[in-house]
């Protein structure tokens, strides 16, 4: 499994920690940065994970700032990206089983580092459950196409 990581400054730390984990578990990552604790403007490193996750050039991502909230709502402007952000294991499980979330989105100053392990490990172990829910993520990719032509 190959995924992209990206965070701002206020989610450098547990974009670290993240990295070290599932390397640690044999996941090839890309790290779009950033790299310090030094202000930055997420929408930057946001963009070019999700566009990493659009292109295939990843499989999926995982996304760092302080609530995950403005990295969600850059990635869900990218073509063909379904990043959901989430501060607990049951949403994080149900994201990929039910809405194959392909990008994940974490606050750090939300959930800290050892829920934001878990989140991770409960996220990337998930996998879409198709059947129904296969209509359903096809309605949100009708709406994509209507309005990201």
């Amino acid at each position: 499994m190959k995924i992209a990581l990206g965070c701002d400054h206020g989610g450098y730390e547990l974009k670290e920690a993240i990295k070290k984990y599932v390397t640690d578990k044999g996941v090839e990552v890309v790290d779009f940065g950033t790299h310090s604790t030094d202000s930055v403007d997420y929408p930057e490193y946001g963009l070019k994970v999700a566009e990493a996750v659009s292109q295939g050039q990843v499989e999926q991502g995982i996304l760092i700032c302080g609530t995950g909230l403005g990295m969600s709502y850059v990635a869900n402007k990218v073509k063909g990206v379904r990043c959901a952000c989430v501060s607990d294991v049951f949403s994080a499980e149900m994201s990929k089983l039910h809405n194959n979330a392909n990008v994940l989105a974490l606050g750090a100053r939300v959930v800290g580092l050892g829920l934001g392990l878990k989140i991770v490990d409960t996220w990337l172990g998930a996998e879409f459950e198709g059947g129904r829910h296969n209509r359903r993520v096809d309605m949100i990719t009708a709406v994509e196409d209507k309005y990201f032509k």
